[in-house]
């Protein structure tokens, strides 16, 4: 059984998996109140379904990019429950959820604004194959990217992005579709599991 935690965002995606089936998830937005309610939705989970976290066998979690203090509130869970119980763990990119849960019909654009003509991004093919690997870029440099390419966009942030297409999907986690394609993604040491933010902090930025 697989045990996904996305916190990166304002909302709580989080679901466990067993054999290609979604026993419990959970997609809902909490806003300021994620890091309250996040381990309680999580707990409670688990009592809807009678299973134990001890039956948790791998837990993949969203180390970013996204929101500075979301992303901790997952990687913290994920880790205390992958110590405590000796479980395996990795991590993905939000960016890599966002493009799995979208269908491989065209190239494939998950983009979460981040202010300042600035946003996350990565470009996948419609084989899947990755074109721009997840990377905090300029919105010109990132159209520059696209340039003569049929694409759709994958966002939750549709009224931010400066950059115009036709086909903009809004971001629904596909949680099984994002399992399956990582359960095997190599496991690492839970104290080696980190936030990554694509950038530096506000804080890191002004002391450079």
């Amino acid at each position: 059984m697989i045990l996904y935690i996305d916190t990166s965002s304002n909302y709580l995606y989080t679901g466990i998996v067993e054999n290609g089936k979604l026993k419990k998830g959970i997609k809902k937005e909490y806003g300021h109140d994620l890091s309250q309610v996040a381990l309680p939705e999580i707990a409670s989970m688990f009592e809807d379904t009678g299973i134990t976290p001890r039956d948790i066998n791998k837990i993949i979690v969203v180390n970013g990019p996204g929101s500075f203090t979301g992303i901790r509130i997952g990687i913290t869970i994920a880790k205390v429950y992958a110590w405590s119980l000796k479980v395996d763990i990795t991590t993905i990119t939000s960016l890599e959820a966002m493009a799995t849960s979208s269908k491989k019909d065209k190239v494939r654009v998950p983009i979460i604004d981040a202010r300042r003509g600035y946003c996350y991004a990565a470009i996948y093919d419609n084989n899947d194959q990755e074109i721009l690997k997840p990377s905090y870029i300029t919105y010109e440099e990132l159209k520059e990217k696209l340039k003569d390419k049929e694409y759709k966009i994958i966002s939750n942030d549709q009224d931010k992005l400066q950059i115009t297409n036709n086909d903009i999907e809004a971001y629904d986690p596909n949680i099984v579709e994002i399992v399956e394609k990582f359960k095997d993604k190599p496991s690492v040491n839970p104290h080696g599991v980190n936030p990554d933010y694509l950038k530096l902090t506000e804080a890191e930025e002004s002391k450079k």
